[in-house]
């Protein structure tokens, strides 16, 4: 076990995620706070280039302000939609048509797809420019979390106005869902978690049940969406952005790779 955990500790995975070693010697220990989010935000050097003048594409701040403008609009939202099935589409039509700043919905709804449409641009330009090589391969990963929870807020979004569209999209999105690997009742890797004749996968307790709270979409998979595109994924994406903004500064700024 020694030997295993000294093999991981070497490696580059491992390198890139913590940056010193045990924190047995006055230089580690100092080192571990240097290097912790919570206990020291700001990076002690930053080189030369970090902080020169310089253009930018600014994707990766323009999707943040984009994220700002989705949390504040999404709050007032919240004082006006109803979660449920009956209600849910009255309350989008009295958004349009009744309440004095309706138009705030539709900023929600622009500032979503463009959100979308700047992370994969933020995505594209650190490919290009070998942002992602050693040492910020770990930031790398967090942007591709990131990006991940971006097309789930975007998904989960799309139900809440409870129209056809609205009904007939997360429908074909959740079938879709039925062929995950392991967690899908008809993806790879379901037949093999059989014990004694027993599918331990099925159609009533898979990733697609999971999501609608059913077999069908429904009122339960309209609340469950609701609550994980208001408060579920806004919160782990606004964690893994303060960890995303502090490497990057850690790393040295947005410049290239070291």
């Amino acid at each position: 076990m020694d030997k295993l955990l000294a093999y991981i500790a070497r490696t580059q995975i491992w390198k890139s995620i913590i940056r010193h070693g045990y924190p047995d010697t006055p230089r580690n220990r100092t080192l571990a706070v240097l290097s912790n989010v919570v206990l020291h935000l700001h990076p002690v050097k930053v080189r030369r280039s970090g902080i020169k003048l310089s253009y930018t594409w600014c994707m990766g701040g323009l999707t943040f302000f984009l994220f700002l403008i989705e949390t504040i609009t999404g709050l007032l939202l919240m004082f006006y939609y109803r979660p449920t099935a009956e209600l849910a589409y009255q309350d989008i039509f009295a958004l349009r048509e009744h309440v004095p700043i309706g138009v705030m919905r539709e900023v929600h709804r622009w500032a979503a797809h463009l959100m979308v449409i700047s992370v994969w641009l933020h995505m594209y330009r650190v490919f290009l420019t070998g942002s992602y090589k050693p040492p910020r391969e770990f930031n790398w990963n967090v942007g591709v979390i990131l990006l991940v929870l971006t097309l789930l807020l975007s998904f989960t979004g799309y139900l809440l106005p409870w129209d056809q569209l609205a009904i007939w999209a997360i429908t074909v999105g959740t079938n879709m869902a039925r062929a995950t690997p392991f967690i899908g009742h008809e993806g790879p890797g379901a037949s093999l978690l059989q014990f004694g004749g027993l599918q331990f996968v099925h159609a009533g307790d898979d990733v697609r049940f999971g999501l609608l709270a059913g077999r069908f979409v429904g009122e339960g998979a309209l609340l469950r969406f609701y609550v994980l595109h208001c408060l579920g994924f806004p919160l782990i994406a606004a964690v893994l952005m303060a960890v995303h903004f502090w490497r990057v500064r850690k790393d040295g700024g947005i410049s290239g790779p070291l």
